[in-house]
């Protein structure tokens, strides 16, 4: 970035700051009423100057998650709340249909012992465990990394495989398809199942579906979350044994109704 670009940046910051200044004043001339607005000024997607994030426009980014920087976010892919994507010194690839789920760390790689500049790299239907860190290495399409994980620089996990929860991987380790690590070191455990593959991949599928409902829901305007709030408080004290017994139905309202893909057992209730 030259020194146009950079003063053009530094202006629209002052812009920004200004117009906070403003929103925090309106705050205060509003008096206690501004506390029923639930507010995040949080950046959930943030420039470093000239390198800024690419997220797809049917990606979920989670409000309290930071996506930092040359970062590329696939379609259907989900990165949950407080997630650490920050591709400041190096790129970051996150795949079609992956999800990177709570509190976990993605970064990359500009000096090591090896002296190697390693980017991160996410294939597609991946899914990463919460509180995992993913530090400079690759995870190829449908693998799998447990919760609280950490893969150093270097690691490459294949396609099919599985890092335990809490495994700690070592630098430049290869994790081969079909096989399971944990451990610290992580090493060897065993050979994965063939409903444990197909579990990696419905395990994406369930998380994409998922996303699809948390971000309808932080989409939703003031007025409507109200609105929601005061049905639930409406039908939350319903007796379903005492209305069969005096012959009421009541119908529970469309917006309290989650959708059938996020609750794949619910079966439809045989007609009466």
């Amino acid at each position: 970035m030259g020194t146009l670009g950079r003063a053009v940046y530094t202006l629209g910051l002052w812009i920004r700051e200004t117009g906070q200044a403003m929103d925090r004043l309106g705050c205060r001339l509003q008096g206690n009423y501004y506390f029923q607005e639930q507010l995040s000024r949080h950046r959930t997607l943030m420039n470093i100057f000239d390198k800024a994030p690419a997220v797809d426009k049917d990606a979920f980014i989670a409000p309290s998650a930071s996506i930092i920087g040359d970062v590329q976010v696939g379609r259907g892919s989900s990165i949950w709340y407080g997630c650490v994507v920050r591709g400041d010194v190096n790129s970051i690839s996150i795949g079609s249909g992956t999800n990177i789920q709570d509190n976990s760390l993605v970064h990359v790689a500009k000096s090591n012992l090896s002296g190697k500049v390693l980017p991160t790299i996410i294939g597609d239907n991946v899914t990463v465990g919460h509180s995992a860190v993913i530090h400079g290495c690759t995870v190829e399409d449908e693998a799998f990394v447990g919760m609280g994980a950490t893969l150093l620089d270097g690691v490459v996990v294949e396609k099919h495989a599985m890092v335990a929860a809490g495994a700690l991987v070592r630098q430049n380790t290869h994790v081969p398809c079909g096989e399971v690590w944990g451990g610290n070191p992580a090493k060897f455990l065993r050979r994965l199942t063939d409903e444990e593959i197909a579990f990696i991949s419905q395990s994406a599928t369930n998380y994409t579906n998922l996303a699809k409902v948390h971000a309808a829901e932080n989409a939703k305007p003031f007025d409507e979350i109200e609105f929601e709030k005061m049905l639930r408080k409406k039908f939350a004290r319903r007796d379903e044994e005492y209305d069969s017994m005096i012959g009421v139905v009541r119908e529970t309202p469309p917006e309290l109704i989650l959708p059938d893909n996020i609750l794949p057992d619910k079966a439809p209730k045989a007609a009466q």
